[in-house]
């Protein structure tokens, strides 16, 4: 049975999101707690699994010249062995850095950041030639994010 989180509890993982080389003393008084029970919290919630890693958040446009792509994708069968093998063959391309099964028009909606378009359109190809059941797609050319959160709404999905 998982743990009940309270508000502190969603309070501290919507901080540790934001920034997970903070202090457990910052923490401790962005919480309101004293540093001893927030640390006992954020041990907990790491036990639990609610807290599953740390990551650098990198400056992707600082690297070189990249190219984002979401892409719509629909298969041409849906029978649970089709949608595995699509899966299967996707989580091997490095480039696709999201994928969601979704409601509505087409089955998968992936997010591509590749290196150029030519990059791109080859491992579409690739994923064409494999026949991993795609019927067709539609590519949509990210030209500029003006907003691009990292961190989730905690604090106003789970009020507790």
């Amino acid at each position: 049975m998982p743990m009940k989180l309270d508000r502190i509890d969603i309070k501290i993982l919507y901080e540790l999101q934001k920034n997970g080389r903070i202090t457990n003393v910052e923490l401790a008084e962005l919480v309101n707690l004293s540093p001893s029970p927030c640390l006992m919290r954020v041990k907990k919630l790491q036990a639990e699994g609610y807290i599953v890693g740390y990551s650098a958040q990198i400056n992707i446009a600082k690297l070189g010249q990249t190219l984002t792509v979401f892409t719509e994708v629909t298969l041409k069968n849906h029978r649970q062995i089709d949608f595995a093998r699509f899966l299967a063959a996707i989580e091997k391309v490095d480039s696709v850095v999201e994928c969601h099964l979704v409601s509505g028009g087409y089955d998968y909606l992936l997010k591509f950041v590749t290196g150029g378009i030519v990059e791109y359109q080859t491992i579409m190809e690739r994923l064409i030639d494999m026949e991993v059941g795609i019927d067709k797609y539609f590519s949509y050319v990210v030209l500029k994010s003006p907003i691009v959160k990292s961190h989730m709404p905690l604090t106003s999905l789970f009020q507790v």
